[in-house]
């Protein structure tokens, strides 16, 4: 059971990854230019809070898995929506950093927010250690929505001509 845990629970860190190298270069150049809130995090802050929120979110994947006896029929709901809010999760920062779209970031954004509180109210009868493992997620996605919106309200996107 160990090699399921740990695949499972690595997963996630595959899109932070991949994130990370969309954001690496941006960081240091556009997103610098951007008017931005006071109370932003410090840049350094967002790789080590995303390890800590992707290591919990796939491990809370593994329990529900466990739970339910795998990809079973019983699993098509909770672990389909821990899909769908990964495939948003992964999307955003090649929209936000990637695109600099930050309307479309911020719509996206809060269609994550959305799934990832859908995804607990569907683990949470399942294994509520598996749902509480993704409140801290849910708290930062409302910290960054709040974040991506005011990024989006301060800086108004150009018109192409």
């Amino acid at each position: 059971m160990w090699l399921p845990m740990l695949g499972m629970t690595a997963l996630p860190h595959l899109g932070g990854l991949y994130g990370g190298y969309v954001t690496r270069k941006e960081v240091k150049t556009w997103y610098k230019t951007l008017q931005k809130p006071s109370w932003r995090p410090p840049n350094a802050a967002f790789p080590v809070v995303w390890t800590c929120l992707y290591t919990g979110m796939g491990y809370g994947s593994y329990l529900v898995w466990r739970e339910l006896g795998g990809f079973t029929e019983d699993a098509l709901v909770p672990l389909g929506l821990y899909g769908l809010q990964l495939a948003l999760n992964w999307a955003w920062t090649p929209i936000f950093f990637g695109a600099h779209k930050l309307k479309l970031a911020l719509i996206e954004i809060v269609l994550l927010t959305g799934t990832v509180g859908a995804t607990m109210a569907s683990w949470y009868p399942i294994s509520r250690t598996a749902s509480m493992l993704l409140a801290p997620y849910l708290s930062w996605l409302c910290l960054a929505t709040t974040l991506n919106y005011c990024i989006w309200r301060d800086n108004p996107e150009k018109k192409e001509e």
